[in-house]
């Protein structure tokens, strides 16, 4: 059994999908790997330490060779996948409703692709969930990113020259990205409130010193979907957010937003008519703004400026982190294929639950309910 580890190619992306601690696990499984040459450059991980984990480094036609499971950490392009060995395993992160067409390459190919970001939100998955990772990391580097572009101090300080008030945060999407967001702010002592439409994370919103803002009495305040993802929620619900949303969002000078619903366009939290209400040197950070944005105006990959506000939209947040999130991220590669290794056939087998849900391509088709339900 061949693992290979690849070199990104997408534009701007430093993390990568196996590091020296996976390397040498997978080994230990019974497995040989094959690293691309500087794969690991970007991600603070030099080719000498993954040879020195056991791994052979080569070029990738030299990685390819025989390989029977491919690891990235976005989607590999099918053209540059030859040599590998026939049914191979592409085990990454894959876009699978933003890249239907690379879907159906791998599918025309016959690579067997499993798309991480469709793990089963399950007790026993979490090791292998690649959204909570990277979430994580990207809710806290929300609030650096803020930090750095907002002219004035997150904490309250008081000086012989007088007193510096702490800045406002609100926090808009209270999932894994979200809950890193208010504690990274608390912790650098700004004053944090925040909202969600599922009306369990008032809990998880106070627990952390945070001031949960909910609409209350209202219909359609539920907002939970399957698998702890937020859904849609009724147009009445979504008037009274607005109404208390914009009261509370001119008093603020920094907003985080993290809302995304999977396979849909990311919901539109804030308007043109909020971002003028906000006080000139505020700043948001809108972390969906690669699936559309929350917030009206932000550009990907951008930092503007409309009405006084800073609105940044960095692309690819967890890539700015790339030593810890492709860390975490090997971490999640490495539980996935281990809890399903068979030590005698020296493979993973996959079971129903987690491998229906996951696998996109098999025997040169597209087999996943959920892309041929889109």
């Amino acid at each position: 059994m061949k693992i290979a580890i690849l070199k990104e190619q997408a534009a701007g992306e430093r993390r990568v999908a196996g590091t020296p601690e996976t390397v040498k696990k997978f080994i230990a499984l019974g497995a040989s790997v094959a690293v691309e040459a500087g794969a690991g450059a970007t991600a603070s991980i030099a080719d000498d330490a993954y040879a020195a984990a056991g791994a052979s480094v080569g070029d990738r036609a030299a990685t390819l060779a025989g390989a029977d499971i491919l690891l990235g950490v976005q989607g590999p392009d099918p053209a540059s996948l030859g040599g590998a060995a026939p049914g191979a395993w592409i085990v990454a992160g894959l876009n699978p409703f933003g890249e239907r067409a690379r879907v159906d390459a791998y599918a025309a190919g016959g690579y067997e692709a499993l798309a991480m970001e469709f793990m089963p939100r399950i007790t026993r998955a979490q090791s292998m969930d690649i959204l909570s990772s990277q979430s994580n990391l990207s809710g806290y580097k929300a609030v650096l990113d803020a930090a750095a572009e907002y002219d004035r101090a997150f904490p309250m300080m008081m000086t012989a020259a007088g007193t510096v008030s702490a800045a406002k945060c609100f926090v808009m999407g209270v999932g894994v990205a979200g809950l890193q967001a208010i504690a990274t702010a608390r912790r650098l002592g700004a004053q944090v409130s925040a909202t969600d439409v599922r009306a369990a994370t008032k809990e998880q919103i106070e627990s952390l010193g945070a001031k949960a803002i909910f609409v209350e009495k209202v219909a359609g305040i539920e907002g939970e979907g399957t698998g702890g993802y937020a859904t849609e929620t009724s147009d009445e619900y979504k008037a009274a957010q607005a109404e208390l949303v914009s009261s509370h969002i001119a008093k603020q000078d920094i907003v985080i937003t993290t809302a995304l619903i999977p396979g849909r366009p990311a919901p539109r939290l804030i308007s043109d008519a909020q971002i003028a209400s906000m006080k000139p040197g505020s700043v948001i950070v809108d972390l969906a703004v690669e699936q559309g944005g929350n917030v009206e105006g932000a550009v990907a990959g951008e930092v503007v400026v409309r009405h006084g506000v800073k609105i940044v939209g960095h692309r690819n947040v967890p890539s700015r982190l790339a030593a810890d999130t492709s860390a975490l991220f090997s971490r999640n590669l490495y539980n996935f294929l281990s809890a399903f290794w068979d030590k005698e056939r020296n493979a993973p087998v996959l079971d129903e639950e987690i491998g229906n849900a996951i696998r996109l391509t098999q025997g040169g088709k597209v087999v996943n309910e959920r892309l041929l339900a889109s």
